[in-house]
């Protein structure tokens, strides 16, 4: 019997998840804050506010909030959940494959055609984009977003809260430190520091933010 799941929000992720629940969770509804985007949702499921989380006790919750813009704010928008661990979800679509040597941790979501080899770490709340390949030994820190199409090659340690776009590559045994953006389409070659946003082929850094929640620094101004 299929498991009841809510999905936070209904954005893009939220969207993409569907196609990944398989037989195991059957959705009864998205939760979202905007109430412009509650009542009737995408594939005609419901859409509702955070009371979803109290009608729905015995439901699974998957939250996948943001974006190449806002994903710094993942942990904070998952963490005013309020929701115990017991209740998020690990969601890995059916044809993903996920070596049994690798660790997955939860509110995960990994999609189609996404590879994690042997002895890879998949952290908490972790979003894994189609047809990613997640190499031997890899680490990929809490609260990050993987696009997709991504390659990050055997030994590399991505960082907490970090995005990576999708189409890049990451050369192995790399750190990519906490809070951490790779532009798309990028070939990473090098550390890249911590809240450090990088793009190109090979990668420069274009934007430093010297604390987290500071204003950018452009790279014309980094020593």
């Amino acid at each position: 019997m299929s498991t009841p799941l809510l999905i936070f929000p209904c954005n893009g992720n939220g969207i993409e998840a569907l196609d990944c629940l398989g037989d195991r969770f059957r959705l009864v509804g998205f939760v979202d804050d905007t109430p412009g985007k509650h009542g009737t949702g995408p594939q005609g499921h419901p859409v509702s506010g955070r009371s979803a989380f109290g009608d729905w006790a015995e439901a699974m919750v998957l939250a996948v909030p943001g974006s190449p813009v806002s994903y710094r704010a993942r942990r904070q928008a998952i963490e005013s959940l309020r929701l115990p661990d017991r209740r998020f979800a690990r969601v890995i679509h059916p044809s993903a494959q996920v070596s049994r040597f690798a660790q997955v941790g939860r509110n995960v979501l990994i999609m189609a055609g996404a590879v994690v080899t042997s002895n890879a770490v998949i952290g908490d709340h972790v979003c894994v984009l189609p047809n990613t390949v997640i190499h031997h030994d890899c680490i990929v820190g809490a609260w990050t977003l993987v696009g997709s199409n991504v390659t990050i090659a055997g030994g590399t340690v991505i960082g907490e809260n970090c995005y990576i776009g999708s189409g890049s590559s990451v050369m192995n045994g790399l750190r990519i430190g906490d809070e951490a953006l790779v532009g798309l389409g990028s070939t990473v070659v090098r550390d890249v520091p911590t809240r450090t946003a990088v793009a190109g082929n090979p990668a420069h850094i274009f934007e430093k933010r010297l604390e987290s929640g500071d204003r950018p620094v452009p790279a014309s101004r980094i020593q």
